[in-house]
């Protein structure tokens, strides 16, 4: 299928987020829709999938114009189907469940011919996955393969996947793009948008650069890495080198911690983390980097040993003492765990406000609080803007400009996961400033360039066990990769 897209425009208020875009897919390759956070790529994917609709402009499939889809499943039947970054799925039904709905509109779903197809298409592109498990039970690299499978069983021709690599395991991914590459080699057409640009440079036969809403140009393989970045940001960025900074004092001390979930024992921790220091946890997702990180914060009590913050016994104490004491935690999931969806940055710096509450709010001494942080961190947006109509760059700016000035201890669960390039820059940029003020930091990352870029020390979990503790200064990707896969070289 060869796809067109021409003079695209769509609005969100005043926000022009597709400005006159025009694109064309050709049948049989991977086609890359590159840009940094915010640049208007999902919604000009949504658009295409008819999850919206377009202010102007027109779709072609194969040469025939059609104005637009009035849904996902009008698009999904003239062959073009969408999987999203978050699948859209149902975890609590079985994969055949899942597998089955939008197949058509009667109440007796064929059931053995949709499993006996389940299995061919598992088997074409050598899928594991089990028709009776449960989507809940799957990883996210799984439920991706589970709504591929689902796309082409409905017809689809063209398959868009929307930062498909976020949150994914490496050996997730190298499954994923051999998938792509098959389909491609099959005829159909994919759309692989991200703003990430090795896999862009390593999938891609040709790619599409947006910028702030508009075509800022085009390539094809092989690719200029300069040349990308500065069609994405208008200029080249400075990587820069992570500046040494003199490691105080002990800031948090674990003396033979053991943390205990439903799932996992992670027994024995036993180490100290310094001012200015900045520690990462590697491993395999579910390892024990969430317990360890969830204890630093006061959100999980440990179940055997001892913490201590700054010489003081914290252990299953209060989260509340923990806040006091100068800790913070920032969760992977924004919008989950991290910000209120339906409240704007104005209302999020109300709740974010520690020690003694007014018993009224002085709105006009928020909104100039709000616009102030909103100007220092450079957040696309104005203090009445709902967080959840942010990009992904700008709600981890926001959680940062919500952070007290006066910590001691800063605690991060994959604090640039699905950025582009500038956007973990200036995160980075501003965390290490709290780093110089001697705040002592901990994240965990599942980007291993990230982790010995930024880190001191590396902690390396494998099976719920905290197996190697390294300095980042001597080791490399590829150790730190047989690390986590829990071989010692």
């Amino acid at each position: 299928m060869r796809v067109e897209l021409k003079n695209i425009h769509k609005h969100f208020g005043a926000v022009h987020a597709n400005n006159d875009v025009t694109l064309t897919v050709e049948g049989g390759s991977i086609h890359g829709l590159l840009g940094e956070n915010g640049a208007g790529k999902s919604t000009l994917m949504k658009v295409l999938s008819g999850y919206i609709h377009a202010d102007g402009g027109e779709i072609s499939l194969d040469g025939k114009k059609l104005k637009r889809f009035n849904s996902p499943a009008d698009a999904l039947r003239h062959g073009v189907g969408m999987l999203h970054q978050d699948p859209l799925d149902f975890p609590p039904m079985t994969l055949l469940d899942n597998f089955i709905l939008g197949c058509d509109a009667s109440l007796l779903q064929p059931r053995a011919r949709a499993e006996k197809e389940f299995r061919e298409l598992c088997q074409q592109f050598n899928f594991d996955l089990d028709t009776n498990a449960f989507v809940s039970d799957l990883t996210v690299g799984e439920r991706q393969q589970l709504e591929i499978i689902r796309l082409l069983w409905l017809g689809a021709r063209t398959l868009i996947l929307d930062e498909p690599t976020t949150g994914i395991s490496a050996p997730q991914k190298i499954k994923l793009f051999a998938t792509l590459r098959q389909l491609a080699a099959d005829g159909k057409s994919v759309i692989f948008v991200s703003h990430k640009l090795e896999d862009v440079e390593d999938l891609c036969h040709r790619v599409t650069v947006l910028r702030r809403g508009q075509m800022a140009g085009e390539a094809k393989s092989p690719f200029v890495t300069e040349r990308l970045v500065q069609m994405m940001f208008g200029q080249q960025l400075n990587i820069g080198k992570r500046p040494n900074v003199e490691l105080g004092a002990p800031v948090i001390e674990f003396d033979h911690l053991t943390l205990k979930d439903d799932r996992l024992t992670v027994p024995d921790i036993s180490l100290s983390v310094r001012m200015g220091e900045v520690l990462a946890l590697a491993g395999l997702e579910g390892s024990g980097q969430q317990l360890f990180l969830q204890a630093c914060a006061g959100l999980l009590p440990p179940s055997a040993g001892q913490l201590r913050l700054n010489g003081i016994d914290l252990t299953r104490k209060p989260y509340e003492n923990f806040l006091r004491a100068g800790i913070a935690y920032m969760p992977a999931d924004r919008m989950k765990e991290g910000l209120v969806p339906g409240l704007s940055i104005e209302e999020h710096i109300v709740l974010a406000k520690r020690g003694k509450k007014d018993a009224l709010i002085d709105w006009t001494r928020t909104r100039q609080t709000a616009t102030a942080q909103i100007t220092d961190f450079n957040i696309k947006g104005i203090p009445t803007t709902r967080v959840e109509a942010l990009s992904g760059g700008n709600q981890q700016r926001t959680l940062l400009a919500l952070l007290p000035p006066d910590l001691k201890l800063l605690a991060l669960e994959h604090p640039t996961r699905g950025l582009d390039i500038e956007s973990t820059l200036y995160i980075w940029g501003k965390l290490l400033e709290r780093r110089k003020q001697g705040a002592a930091i901990i994240f965990a990352s599942a980007d291993l360039d990230e982790v010995l870029q930024y880190s001191d020390r590396i902690l390396v979990f494998f099976g719920g066990r905290v197996i190697e503790t390294v300095r980042s200064s001597e080791t490399s990707v590829e150790q730190l990769g047989y690390l986590i896969g829990g071989k010692k070289q």
